[in-house]
């Protein structure tokens, strides 16, 4: 797997996390999905930074 393929994976991957994240927030929010736990909404704004950070650090530092 090539450098740019890894990295537009992860790229696709923190909006994933993201997108879902808020989705789910909002929904949340507007009482629509009140059974979701406010955990579960944090670890997907987690995963989209711990995942951003990986993306950036595989494009910028780590020369594989």
């Amino acid at each position: 797997m090539s450098q740019s393929t890894l990295n537009r994976l992860l790229t696709q991957a923190v909006g994933v996390f993201l997108g879902i994240g808020i989705a789910v927030w909002l929904l949340r929010g507007f009482g629509l999905i009140t059974f979701i736990p406010g955990g579960l909404i944090l670890l997907l704004f987690l995963g989209a930074i711990v995942l951003g950070v990986i993306a950036y650090a595989q494009k910028t530092w780590w020369r594989f």
